[in-house]
């Protein structure tokens, strides 16, 4: 009887020890595949080897739940992509009509300065009164914002649409320097003398040149536009770019909202302010993180050397913008 019950038993186990094993062979099945397929977008299912019907039953819901998420995702692509098209044919077609507006605004500001007196009275006047004329400049100064801003969502509609180029082995210190002989003329009108720190031995990556070329142009054109002087530029050995500006309007505790698309300092002290769309920094975030890499900002205030050596010094802000591409 003994013997009985003990093979009993015995045969209890097995059959117990065979079924988690088929379980845990199941749910490793499992395991992968679901890794496979989330890490690919392939259209593929999970399939088991195991017979064993609970981890038969798990990989059957959870195909039905791919599947599902599966087409939630090619209807997001598809809006997406169709999103990107109609932000990149809209901002092409009004090019067009703006671009013939600001050529007859140029003929009618022209013709406002022609002397064609109405009578003796009249002789060396400008036909136009002073508010048409003033009228004229702020029709001006809201064509070229409107330009400028097509413009700009032209090119952050391209920066999400057009695919990567291949990527190839580049010298940072050659980049970054290309870009600041680039800005020389600007530079020059603003009276900034950049303190530029690069190492020696160049700093080796493997991107895509034109990409980093626009972050770049982006993140000095920001310093450039929005600096008040006292420009720092400076390349690390581990890949780091640091560009430090002085900037009185900006505020710390806004600071990161530079990276949004149309958030300008111009915002904060002036908001009606149109020389800018805000979509640079924006832009050069999208544009590093595709590359890998990472970009943040921060406001420091510190002294301002002018007031150093008063009883009562005041304080600046100072806007660096960090870039990092690691190895």
């Amino acid at each position: 009887m003994e013997y009985l019950i003990f093979g009993i038993l015995c045969a209890v186990i097995a059959v117990l020890s065979v079924k988690i094993y088929l379980l845990q062979k199941g749910l490793r099945e499992i395991d992968g595949s679901l890794e496979e397929i989330l890490s690919q977008d392939t259209n593929r299912q999970i399939t088991l080897s195991t017979r064993d019907r609970s981890a038969r039953r798990l990989a059957a819901r959870l195909n039905i739940h791919l599947e599902r998420l599966r087409k939630s995702r090619l209807r997001y692509t598809k809006g997406d992509r169709e999103l990107k098209e109609a932000v990149t044919n809209l901002s092409h077609d009004l090019r067009t009509p703006l671009t013939a507006i600001s050529g007859y605004l140029e003929l009618l500001e022209k013709e406002s300065l022609k002397k064609e007196p109405f009578s003796d009275k009249d002789q060396g006047q400008n036909p136009l009164s002073a508010d048409a004329r003033h009228c004229l400049e702020i029709i001006r100064g809201r064509t070229e914002h409107m330009k400028l801003l097509t413009e700009e969502l032209f090119r952050y509609s391209l920066a999400l649409s057009v695919p990567e180029e291949p990527p190839r082995v580049l010298s940072l210190n050659r980049a970054l320097e290309e870009c600041i002989l680039s800005f020389y003329e600007s530079f020059r009108k603003k009276g900034i003398i950049p303190a530029i720190s690069m190492p020696a031995e160049p700093v080796m990556r493997t991107l895509d040149p034109v990409a980093l070329s626009r972050i770049l142009q982006n993140v000095l054109g920001n310093a450039v536009k929005y600096g008040s002087g006292g420009l720092e530029i400076r390349l690390d050995e581990d890949g780091t770019i640091l560009c430090s500006n002085t900037a009185p309007n900006l505020d710390p505790l806004l600071v990161e909202q530079l990276f949004d698309r149309y958030y300008t300092v111009e915002n904060i002290s002036s908001p009606n302010a149109g020389s800018s769309t805000g979509l640079g920094l924006s832009i050069a975030r999208l544009l590093t993180e595709r590359l890998g890499g990472e970009i943040s900002a921060v406001c420091r205030q510190q002294p301002s050397p002018a007031d150093s050596s008063s009883q009562h010094p005041t304080t600046e802000n100072r806007l660096e913008i960090t870039i990092r591409f690691p190895a």
